[in-house]
This record gives C-alpha cells, sequence and structure tokens, in this order.
C-alpha cells in the first residue's frame, strides 16, 4: 500500500507531519506492505516554519499511489499557477486512488477539477480563495464523498489519517492508531469525537468493519 503525502515549499509542518506520523503507526504495527513517502517537486522542502526535510519521492509516482495526501502551506497559489507542477499533478485520479486534501490543500483539488461540485472543507485563511475558485466550502472540520475527502484546520489531520486508514486497512485499524495518539487520559473521547465524524462518510460495509 502506497500513500503519497505532497508536501510544497513553504508547507505547513502540520498537515504533512502529522499525517505522516499516524499514518505510518500502520507500518509500525507489523505491515511490511504499508508505505508512506513524502512527495514534493524538489529532493528538499521547506516548511514555513523553517523546517528542511528530504522527500521521499518526486511527483512522477504519484500516479502510482493507491493514496494521495494534498498538504497545506503558505505557497499553494503558486502552486497552482505552475503549470509543469500542476501537469504533474494531473496524475491523481480518484476513480482509482483515495484522495484527500488538507486546507489550502482543497484548493489544488479544486483546480484539477477533482471536486467538481463537491463539498469540501478548508481553513479559515484559505476559505476567501477557495471560494472564489468555485469550491463549495463546508463550514466543518472534515467531509468525505466517494473516494475524496478534505479536512479544514491543521488540528484536523487526524481525520484524514483515520479516514485513509478505515479506507484501506478498516476501522478497527483507524480506532487502534486513534488510540495511540490521542492524549492520556481523553482517548476514548477523542477515538469517538473522530470516528464520529469520519464513520458516516464511509460505505455501511466499511462501517461496520
Amino acid at each position: 500500500m502506497h500513500i503519497a503525502i505532497l508536501t510544497f515549499d513553504a508547507f505547513n509542518d502540520l498537515d504533512s507531519l502529522v499525517a505522516f506520523g499516524m499514518l505510518n503507526r500502520i507500518a509500525l504495527l507489523g505491515d511490511a506492505d504499508w508505505r508512506v513517502r513524502i512527495a514534493s517537486p524538489t529532493p528538499e522542502v521547506a516548511s514555513m516554519n523553517g523546517l528542511r526535510i528530504h522527500a521521499h519521492e518526486d511527483l512522477s509516482r504519484i500516479g502510482e499511489a493507491d493514496a494521495v495526501l494534498v498538504g497545506s502551506g503558505m505557497k499553494t497559489r503558486q502552486v497552482a499557477d505552475n503549470p509543469e507542477i500542476m501537469r504533474q499533478l494531473q496524475r491523481i485520479d480518484p476513480a482509482r486512488q483515495l484522495v484527500a486534501a488538507q486546507c489550502s490543500g482543497t484548493y489544488l483539488l479544486g483546480r484539477l477539477g477533482i471536486l467538481n461540485g463537491v463539498p469540501a472543507c478548508t481553513d479559515l485563511t484559505s476559505q476567501p480563495w477557495v471560494v472564489a475558485s468555485g469550491v463549495q466550502v463546508v463550514n466543518q472540520p472534515f467531509t468525505a464523498r466517494g473516494n475524496v475527502a478534505t479536512a479544514g484546520g491543521c488540528l484536523a489531520s487526524h481525520y484524514l489519517a483515520a479516514w485513509l486508514i478505515a479506507r484501506l486497512r478498516g476501522v478497527a485499524a483507524a480506532r487502534e492508531v486513534l488510540h495511540y495518539f490521542a492524549p492520556v487520559g481523553e482517548k476514548d473521547a477523542c477515538v469517538e469525537r473522530a470516528l464520529g465524524h469520519v464513520l458516516p462518510c464511509l460505505a455501511p460495509e466499511a462501517a461496520a468493519a
């Protein structure tokens, strides 16, 4: 299972790295087929706070991924105006991949035509220009329809991670990962709150798994 987290220059540390840490929990539990990769247009990218990380892969392989998570950042509109990057992002195909976006990453999905009228979430800073691009924004932290999910707000990252895990490895695995990362003394409440957002967006058979 190959999950690509698209991470661009001036990326939001929380959006990419929280998802990276939570999704990798499946590999740490012994799933040797589970691979989570930071995918970027350059070998190294710097976060909005100056943290520099090395990408695992470039954008040429995103069409091979089982799931793609589009992170956000301060230069998302510049990314959307870069013809070469957008050409590579056209490999994303929700007909055969799970596709998720965090905050301003929703703008990229809209520009790629992936949302096509599907209600989506984004953060409050990005919302005006996401709306201006023709995306219908809903005032909630997470939503999903079919193979496409979006989240709004940095601390909504765990909703996307839980949705991806539930779709790819089942609700029990998502519950375990959420429980592991939730604060001590609040674990059950945090797990149920997260699943309360995610489960209604799953097919009935998946939600019951």
